[in-house]
């Protein structure tokens, strides 16, 4: 397992605010990652980005190391210069073998999240592998760990109680948005259809939320979402010109710069001085920070919520021994498996081989003699061979298997 690394960055080790700078927009992501992976000379490789967190899981042979760190920065973002690539030396963590195991269940069962007991986090985690497997950046060896990761992020939320009552960003979102009595009349102007602005739009409709309009890049998504909510839809180039006015705005975005910019929102709220709430669940944020200076808005962003986390992994705190127990036995699990399938790795040639002895043997060795027999005694030769291929593939395989079995029950 010592090839499988995890260089994670998170709200751990820095600001959200700054886990932005780590986010890749999906129109460059897939070219981007391709070009580490080959400069890097990663076996595999997957990227995770949520608004807490970016992991890079890959997998190498070669020592990880500072001087690996910082080409492997360098390869990633081009265009940041000595002092930035230092910055995310400093603030990456870097776990190798069972270790990043072991944090992959963490970071899927959400013990290692923002909100602990947060279940959007695994669905975040089989999107990001089924993303880059469609990329063709990682192997049998991610798949593997994936696999195995959301089996135990399952066992965690349905054998311990540290998802019940769940607190979500997006609940926590709401829950300040109703500390500020905002009325369910309310114009809502929600930019951007994904995972997390999706949710916080079904959780504002379940509560009694009725006047939705959304905007997105994708137009369809947007109608997708709207239509749900019985709201209406535009693409995103269309917020320029809308003039409708709203009282509460949640946007997140996959954009790496501002997306409502200061002559944006002037013109988004016309000659309407009232107070504004802005949930900016993005990361980076798409608000202009410059904004609240200038108008009066109520800002609800994903670092204002960073201060419940604590509160929150003290309520959860009793689950924690629970789980823990849960990720030790499917690390357990997981090396038995990890090792049967090296050795179907390994024995992936053995059939080829096989075939060549096969092939010699009736075509050279004993060609004379078999060209000597008649038809049915061929024919019987024949599946009396592939009888034998078949068995000396397979026993083997089964002794191997036996043999960690055996092995694992005396560890």
């Amino acid at each position: 397992m010592q090839h499988i690394k995890v260089l994670a960055l998170s709200h751990k080790t820095m600001p959200i605010s700054d886990i932005g700078r780590y986010h890749l927009e999906d129109n460059i992501r897939n070219a981007r990652l391709k070009e580490l992976q080959t400069n890097l000379e990663l076996d595999e490789l997957m990227y995770l980005s949520t608004c807490n967190r970016v992991e890079f899981i890959f997998c190498t042979d070669v020592p990880v190391n500072d001087l690996f760190i910082a080409r492997f920065f360098r390869s990633f973002r081009p265009e940041w210069d000595a002092t930035e690539i230092g910055q995310a030396m400093n603030q990456a963590v870097l776990v190798e073998a069972e270790a990043a195991m072991r944090h992959l269940f963490e970071v899927a069962a959400s013990l290692d999240s923002l909100v602990v007991g947060e279940r959007e986090i695994i669905t975040q985690v089989r999107n990001a592998y089924e993303a880059s497997q469609q990329a063709g950046l990682t192997g049998d060896t991610i798949r593997l760990a994936v696999k195995k990761t959301i089996e135990t992020a399952k066992a965690v939320y349905t054998e311990t109680h540290i998802a019940r009552n769940p607190v979500s960003v997006v609940s926590l979102a709401y829950r300040r948005l109703r500390e500020l009595n905002a009325p369910l009349d309310a114009r809502l102007l929600f930019i951007g259809a994904g995972v997390t602005n999706t949710a916080m739009a079904r959780y504002l409709e379940k509560h009694g939320f009725r006047n939705f309009t959304v905007f997105n890049r994708t137009l369809a998504n947007a109608e997708k979402l709207a239509e749900s909510l019985g709201g209406r839809a535009f693409a995103l180039n269309a917020l320029d010109s809308y003039r409708e006015g709203f009282d509460i705005m949640i946007t997140c975005t996959g954009a790496e710069e501002t997306i409502i910019t200061k002559e944006m929102y002037k013109s988004l709220i016309g000659n309407d001085s009232s107070r504004k709430i802005v949930i900016d669940l993005a990361v980076p944020n798409d608000l202009d920070p410059s904004l609240t200076e200038e108008y009066d808005i109520n800002l609800i962003a994903v670092n204002n919520l960073q201060e419940v986390a604590a509160e929150n992994l003290k309520e959860r705190e009793k689950e924690l021994a629970a789980c823990n127990a849960i990720i030790e036995r499917s690390l357990e699990s997981f090396r038995t498996e990890y090792r049967t399938r090296l050795i179907e790795r390994a024995m992936q040639e053995v059939p080829r081989k096989v075939k060549e002895i096969h092939d010699t043997a009736i075509n050279s060795v004993f060609a004379r003699e078999i060209g000597q027999l008649d038809e049915p005694t061929k024919e019987l030769l024949a599946r009396v061979m592939a009888y034998v291929e078949k068995k000396y593939i397979s026993v083997p395989m089964k002794m191997a298997k036996d043999i960690l079995l055996e092995d694992a029950r005396r560890n």
